[in-house]
C-alpha cells in the first residue's frame, strides 16, 4: 500500500495503464496523454543537474511533459496566462455564468466530442452576444472555459463564462452597465441556449456530420432523431448565474481556479491499493459534502481519459469586446469611457519559471536545499532516455 501522501495519477497509469491499453482501444490523443503523464519529471524526458555554488550540493531535476492534461504541469502555465489576462480587466462588475447541457446528450458528446463542444461554444457565445445586444444595447465581453467533468470524474460537459457586467454601446461611444448585482434572467439565457444548440445539432444531423453508433445508433432513423430533439425542447436546460465577483481580485481568484483545471488533481487521490483507487470528491447534490469514492483502477483510468480533449482543441476562448482581434482597442476605449486609467505593464524580459515560482508561491527554488545559503547553478544536461545525444538529434 502506498502512503496517502504523494499518490499521483502517474502512479496509477504506471501500475495499471499497460493492462488498460491492452484491453481497450484507445484513440491517439488518449495514448499520448497517458504516456506524457507517466513520463513527466522522469529520466525519460531528460533534465539537468544543478550544483550549489557554496557547499557543492548537487540536485537532479527532470523535465516536465507540459501536457495540458497532466496534474503537475498546470501551475506555471496558469499563472502566466492569468498575468497576461489581468491587463484586460476593467473596473466594473463581472459575472460568472455556467451553461450545462442535458444528460441525454452525453452519449452523442462521447462519440462526437469536437463537433459537440464546438456546437456548445457557438451556442453559448451567440446566446450571450445576442442578449447583450437586445437587453443592454451593448457589445459585452466574456471568457468561456470548457469543462467536461463532474467531481466523480463522470462526463459532465459545461462551459464557465466570466462576463462583463456591461459593454460598449453599438450606436454611440458610451459604456452601458447592467443593473447592480443583476445580469440577464437565467430562464431567458436557458431558452435561447436550448434553441440555438438544438438548431445547430439538427443541422449537423442533416449534413451527416454526426457519428451515430453503439448506444446512439437508433438515432440514425430520422423520425427517432426528430422525437429526440422534441423531448429536449421541452426539457429545462440548466444555466446558473452567480453573484458578481468581489472586484478585480475576485475575478483573478476565479480564473486561477478554473482556467487550467483538469479532471482531478493529485491532492485528491488518497491511495492506490489492491487494484483500486480511492479519492476525495464533493457531492453537490448532497449539500456540497466532501465524500470518499473508491473505483477499480480500470474504471478510474477510463473516467480520467474521458476528459482528454481532441488534439489542439482550444478550451479557453474569448468573445465580444475581449475577442483577440480588437481586444486592445476595445479595452482602451472602455477605460476611456469609464474614466479609468489603464495600468501600463512594462514588457520586460519574460520572467523565468524560477522567478515566477518565487512570486506566486514564495518558494525560492534557486536556494540550496542543503546549506540554505548558496545558489543552485546548472552544470550539465541529462538527455532523454531514448536519446543518445543532444535533443535536436532525438
Amino acid at each position: 500500500m502506498r502512503a496517502s501522501r504523494g499518490v499521483e495519477v502517474a502512479d496509477i497509469f504506471r501500475q495499471h495503464g499497460f493492462d488498460y491499453n491492452e484491453s481497450h482501444k484507445m484513440p491517439r490523443n488518449q495514448r499520448r496523454a497517458m504516456g506524457a503523464v507517466m513520463a513527466c519529471r522522469t529520466a525519460k524526458l531528460g533534465g539537468h543537474v544543478d550544483e550549489c555554488d557554496s557547499c557543492g550540493h548537487q540536485k537532479i531535476s527532470y523535465n516536465s511533459c507540459r501536457n495540458r492534461h497532466c496534474p503537475k504541469c498546470q501551475f506555471l502555465r496558469k499563472e502566466k496566462w492569468i498575468e497576461s489576462r489581468s491587463e484586460d480587466l476593467l473596473p466594473i462588475q463581472y459575472f460568472h455564468v455556467v451553461f450545462t447541457i442535458p444528460s441525454e446528450l452525453k452519449p452523442l458528446v462521447l462519440r462526437n466530442p469536437k463537433l459537440m463542444y464546438n456546437i456548445l461554444f457557438r451556442s453559448v457565445s451567440e446566446t450571450l452576444m445576442e442578449l447583450g445586444r437586445d437587453r443592454l444595447g451593448a457589445r459585452i465581453g466574456f471568457i468561456s472555459i470548457l469543462h467536461t467533468w463532474g467531481q466523480n470524474l463522470m462526463d459532465h460537459p459545461h462551459v464557465h463564462c466570466v462576463v462583463t457586467g456591461g459593454g460598449l454601446s453599438y450606436d454611440k461611444p458610451l459604456w452601458v452597465s447592467c443593473r447592480k448585482g443583476f445580469f440577464i434572467p437565467v430562464r431567458v439565457m436557458s431558452a435561447l441556449l436550448r434553441g440555438k444548440f438544438l438548431a445547430y445539432l439538427g443541422e449537423s444531423y442533416n449534413s451527416e456530420e454526426i457519428e451515430l453508433s453503439g448506444s446512439t445508433s437508433h438515432l440514425s432513423e430520422p423520425h427517432v432523431f426528430k422525437l429526440f430533439l422534441r423531448k429536449l425542447y421541452y426539457k429545462k436546460w440548466v444555466v446558473y448565474c452567480k453573484p458578481p465577483f468581489n472586484g478585480v481580485d475576485g475575478v483573478l481568484q476565479y480564473l486561477s481556479r478554473y482556467t487550467h483545471r483538469i479532471a482531478i488533481s493529485n491532492e485528491r487521490i488518497l491511495k492506490v491499493e489492491n487494484g483500486r483507487v480511492t479519492f476525495l470528491w464533493r457531492d453537490y447534490a448532497d449539500g456540497d459534502k466532501k465524500k470518499v469514492m473508491t473505483l477499480d483502477a480500470e474504471e478510474f483510468i477510463r473516467r480520467f481519459l474521458l476528459h482528454v480533449l481532441p488534439d489542439r482543441y482550444v478550451k479557453i476562448r474569448h468573445f465580444g469586446l475581449l475577442a483577440n482581434r480588437k481586444r486592445k482597442h476595445h479595452i482602451a476605449l472602455a477605460h476611456q469611457l469609464l474614466g479609468s486609467v489603464k495600468t501600463e505593464v512594462k514588457k520586460d524580459v519574460p520572467k523565468t519559471w524560477q522567478e515566477l515560482m518565487l512570486e506566486v508561491s514564495g518558494v525560492d527554488v534557486t536556494k540550496c536545499p542543503a546549506c540554505q545559503k548558496g545558489r543552485m547553478v546548472s552544470i550539465g544536461m541529462l538527455y532523454p532516455d531514448r536519446c543518445n545525444g543532444p535533443p535536436e538529434k532525438c
